[in-house]
């Protein structure tokens, strides 16, 4: 017989889904604010080479990434198996990228490197409790 009792862990898994919202917002205004405004960037680089940027392209992007954490959050919340494993590829891929990024930005790093690692423990060690 399992022990059917609910932690305060639980708590930390709804930080995630809360988490996975914000970031869904964050990523629908991007996109919808690259969809709606000039079609293409250009940079020029330290070698003088210029290089073409479709903004548009990348708002779309945004936007459907923006759609699939805003899904991966609401079932989440209602305990769905998947939306845990979405949740943490989503954190291993923000903690990943916030290394790549200590360079430049130390202490910002460290802070969502470290909010990455309590999404990615309360999902997959207390996860299975949201079901209740």
């Amino acid at each position: 017989m399992s022990d059917a009792r609910t932690t305060g862990w639980v708590g930390w898994a709804y930080f995630a889904a809360v988490m996975l919202f914000i970031g869904a917002a964050i990523d629908l205004f991007y996109g919808i604010m690259a969809i709606i405004g000039p079609n293409t960037a250009y940079f020029v680089g330290s070698g003088g080479g210029v290089a073409s940027f479709d903004v548009a392209a990348w708002g779309w992007w945004s936007v459907i990434v923006g759609v699939l954490l805003l899904l991966a959050g609401l079932f989440l919340l209602r305990g769905a198996m998947w939306a845990r494993v979405v949740a943490v590829v989503i954190a291993a891929v923000s903690a990943v990228s916030h290394v790549m990024s200590l360079p430049a930005q130390p202490w910002w790093s460290a802070i969502a490197i470290t909010l990455d690692v309590l999404v990615i423990y309360a999902v997959t060690v207390h996860g299975r409790e949201l079901r209740r």
